[in-house]
């Protein structure tokens, strides 16, 4: 049920006496339908966001917000050394149990599934609170180590990676949430780079580990299994202390599960875990995106599978069936749809959720089977492969970091947005230059450093962009989770894509430079065995390299086009002045902005001074 004021507003002065009353009413009902938004607190009364905001209260001095920043630096560090590590690992299992090509349908499903987990976190996290969504990411996180770390055979591996990968979507998205609400908006890039520092150190130490790790690659994945819950210990004990202060204060803290006077508990689960979950629209979410994605990654190989109808029977029901069921769904069903369009007409919201799409569609077109082509066609040590493939990360968090610093200042993002953009341009001219052979180690560095410094004028910034945008610090949880998931399905996209090409194009390519079906074979499902055998120089591995580089131009003249949209995203976001708030809907002083959004500001004002 939607409560309509704005009509009231426009009354006689003798009127306004009862509207108070009746909103007031309102906010102390027990109804669930009923939710009271107080814009001059900017305060919404939902479990989650109404207690963030309490327990921000008790941790305003600088210590406590370097306490905060340092509890998730600590996280960020475990899970950020874990996904480089990892990376390497994925090519030595799959190369272990001759699926290597797999790799992009692991990557694929994994993303399809963490972009719902997302949203279903979002929406979580503030019936449920942040913490409690944290510690069920955690546990997913563990399990799905666990299940992968013991893995035989790829089917196991790909279930192991799906739970891991949706718990690390979960502690990626409570990480990113609680940045912002300990930030305002002038430091929200700061914030959000600041966690991500651990880069810096992961970047050199990630090379020593895989080579000390070798191919033991089971405990390379497994000991993350205790490593990252003890990292989480410090971020445990602030959020606890904070609670400890809050009800020492006498807080009115909002518990988590509270059933409505007017609700039985069936009705109760039924609407928070139905309705306001919306399942049914997420799991045709991930109907759609895997049964479209998934089977491109599958189709090809040493044996083509276009006809067959494991691969035709997913695209059409994908197709015609999964995507006009969710449009249906959530249009004429759904209480509270995935993605309601009021929210996301506003230019500054879609654009940069196009940005979100298209950076990572783009990024992993080459991101996919890089350590892979490293390793083969570059010949490359696993220790020199994961630092290379770290060195995206490891210029982007620190030009991210300083250029957050400027921009507490500049408070403005969309020209850094463009800017980055247009570095991307050239980043991907030489990923196609330097295609395989010695002298493209140089060459392919340099190209990642430039990617991950054009990374840093986009990623941060567009993700600040998007929460000025928003409005309120209500919708914070719910638009960074559209921004992280829609970035996952630009994930799968891209490495959809990239297997699509590396397994219909690679094999054919090697079979027509090598005769013998056996090697090339071989050199195909299981290159990290291929290249023992066939050492830099020999015959078979200079005939596997060419057909890497040309494998490897196609996926990159791939990712140069999908630049141009990522820049014409870049120029439509609007260019909201960062103010030293925690939302847009704070702004109390409106010069510097446009006459919609002073007219906004103005409306905003006279609800405030109306219910004074």
């Amino acid at each position: 049920m939607q409560i309509e004021i704005t009509p009231y507003l426009e009354k006689a002065d003798e009127d306004k006496i009862s509207v108070i009353s009746d909103v007031r009413s309102l906010k102390n009902t027990n109804d669930s339908e009923y939710t009271f938004t107080s814009d001059s607190e900017n305060e919404v009364l939902s479990p989650g966001v109404h207690n963030a905001k309490i327990y921000g209260k008790y941790y305003t001095e600088p210590y406590q917000r370097i306490m905060i920043f340092f509890s998730l630096f600590l996280i960020c560090y475990a899970y950020g050394l874990d996904k480089k590590t990892r990376t390497t690992y994925v090519t030595l299992a799959t190369s272990s149990y001759k699926e290597h090509s797999l790799m992009s349908t692991v990557t694929c499903i994994t993303k399809v599934i963490s972009a719902a987990g997302q949203i279903w976190f979002a929406r979580a996290s503030d019936i449920f609170g942040r913490k409690l969504i944290f510690g069920l990411s955690v546990i997913f996180y563990v399990i799905g180590t666990v299940i992968e770390s013991q893995a035989t055979e790829i089917s196991r591996y790909a279930g192991g990676e799906c739970l891991y990968g949706l718990g690390h979507a979960g502690i990626v998205l409570t990480t990113e949430l609680y940045a912002a609400d300990f930030s305002n908006l002038n430091w929200r890039v700061v914030a959000a780079a600041a966690p991500m520092l651990p880069n810096i150190i992961n970047t050199w130490v990630s090379g020593n580990i895989t080579a000390d790790v070798d191919e033991n690659w089971k405990w390379g994945i497994g000991m993350w299994a205790f490593i990252f819950p003890i990292s989480c210990l410090p971020l445990i004990g602030c959020l606890l202390h904070m609670r400890y202060k809050a009800q020492k204060n006498n807080e009115e803290l909002k518990p988590v599960f509270v059933k409505p006077s007017n609700m039985s508990y069936k009705e109760y689960l039924v609407d928070v875990f139905f309705w306001k979950s919306d399942i049914i629209g997420l799991i045709l979410l991930v109907g759609v995106f895997g049964l479209v994605l998934v089977p491109i990654t599958l189709a090809g190989g040493l044996n083509k599978k276009w006809n067959e109808a494991q691969i035709i029977v997913p695209e059409v029901l994908g197709w015609t069936l999964a995507l006009p069921l969710y449009v249906f769904w959530e249009n004429k069903f759904a209480k509270y749809p995935i993605i309601k369009l009021e929210t996301v007409r506003d230019s500054g919201i879609w654009s940069a959720l196009s940005i979100s799409l298209f950076i990572d569609f783009c990024f992993y077109m080459h991101e996919t089977y890089l350590v892979t082509f490293l390793l083969v066609a570059v010949n490359e040590s696993k220790k020199s492969a994961t630092r290379i493939n770290s060195l995206s990360t490891f210029v982007t968090v620190i030009t991210g970091f300083f250029l957050g610093l400027a921009i507490v200042r500049i408070r403005r993002t969309k020209i850094s947005i463009v800017f980055g953009t247009l570095v991307w341009f050239v980043a991907h001219g030489l990923f196609i230059e330097y295609n395989g052979g010695l002298r493209s180690h140089s060459g392919l560095i340099g190209a990642i450093c430039l990617l991950g410094f054009g990374n840093g004028f986009i990623r941060f910034p567009v993700r600040a962009s998007i929460q000025v945008s928003v409005g309120t610090h209500e919708k914070l949880a719910i638009v960074t989770s559209l921004f992280l998931a829609v970035g996952s399905i630009g994930t799968a996209i891209g490495s959809a894509v990239a297997g699509a090409i590396w397994s219909n194009v690679l094999p054919g390519q090697i079979e027509s430079r090598i005769s013998n079906a056996t090697i090339a074979a071989s050199a195909y499902s299981s290159p990290t065995t291929f290249i023992k055998k066939y050492k830099w120089g020999t015959e078979y591995r200079t005939a596997v390299v060419s057909a890497y580089g040309y494998v490897w131009k196609i996926l990159n003249i791939t990712g140069l086009v999908l630049v141009l949209p990522l820049l014409i995203s870049a120029l439509f976001l609007r260019d909201r002045k960062l103010e030293s708030v925690l939302a847009f809907d704070e702004v109390t002083d409106t010069e510097g902005y446009s006459e919609n959004e002073k007219v906004q500001q103005k409306k905003h004002k006279s609800f405030m001074d109306y219910f004074n």
